[in-house]
């Protein structure tokens, strides 16, 4: 549909392959899907969950929320429901969202879910951004925990100004990129951001054992590792295999890494988004 090749998007993105919804599957689906596959590896009863995040840019609908749908189909009858917006940044602004509703009142276990359908709102005609865009979800049960474990440190970020640098207008309601500018935006914020949390909770980024960041591009991974002066072999990416999924991609990253053992309990992660908005986000973990 449009001039390129193969050649030329894994030159430009390390992009080798995608994934995309089949007709009729919507968000709320794979949001499903992935949180009946989280509440299973966390050995959770959906009953012991009191909130469902949903991030998303592609909810099903404006309301009822993704999030109340998901908390209908995995029987979650005692929790509290809500999406987020926040593009690219979603997971990481969600996850810091429920830990931080954790630490009050009587909720015991959150479900954070990342799920898009970006197939639905990407201009197939545009190469600048056709190449990058695909579908997905990922979720994650989250605990109160001991001190010293868990999430040590945050920052939530926006720039509402450079928000025209990645968006979706009405009417058409498709994707239209910067690239350019994106790309500094994003090079410049994951690097920093990761270096201001670390700070916050007194940690070196050498002693980082992960970077998970948002699944973009992997030259901004590039530039970011070295000004971290942190090598590629802690920067986890599986763009090649699943393209740029925007809230998805986080938790898609640490579903695939706590499959294959690259999870240890005492770990440092850092997650970083970052993206529409435009939005950042960044977490330090000590793996629990």
């Amino acid at each position: 549909m449009v001039d390129t090749n193969d050649e030329w998007i894994v030159s430009r993105t390390g992009i080798h392959e995608r994934r995309i919804v089949g007709e009729g599957v919507n968000t709320s689906d794979i949001a499903t899907e992935a949180a009946l596959a989280a509440l299973a590896d966390a050995n959770t009863d959906p009953g012991e969950i009191g909130l469902v995040i949903v991030a998303s840019a592609t909810p099903d609908m404006p309301f009822p929320s993704t999030a109340c749908l998901v908390q209908d189909r995995i029987g979650a009858p005692n929790a509290g429901a809500f999406d987020l917006s926040a593009a690219c940044s979603g997971f990481a602004y969600a996850l810091v969202a429920a830990a931080g509703l954790l630490g009050e009142g009587g909720l015991g276990k959150a479900l954070v879910i990342g799920a898009e359908t970006l197939s639905r709102i990407t201009d197939w005609t545009d190469r600048s951004t056709c190449i990058l865009f695909g579908d997905g979800a990922g979720a994650a049960v989250i605990e109160r925990c001991e001190p010293g474990q868990g999430m040590l440190a945050w920052e939530l970020g926006s720039n509402g100004a450079g928000g025209v640098h990645l968006r979706v207008p009405p009417p058409d309601r498709k994707i239209i990129q910067n690239g350019r500018e994106v790309y500094k935006f994003a090079v410049h914020t994951l690097g920093e951001s990761v270096a201001r949390v670390c700070g916050m909770c007194d940690v070196s980024t050498s002693d980082l054992d992960w970077i998970v960041p948002h699944q973009a591009n992997t030259r901004i991974f590039e530039a970011a590792a070295k000004r971290l002066e942190i090598p590629m072999a802690r920067v986890y990416s599986n763009l090649d295999r699943t393209g740029n999924t925007s809230a998805a991609s986080i938790p898609i990253a640490l579903a695939e890494m706590k499959a294959a053992g690259l999870l240890v309990p005492g770990q440092l992660v850092a997650l970083s988004g970052f993206g529409g908005g435009l939005t950042w986000a960044t977490a330090v973990l000590r793996w629990a």
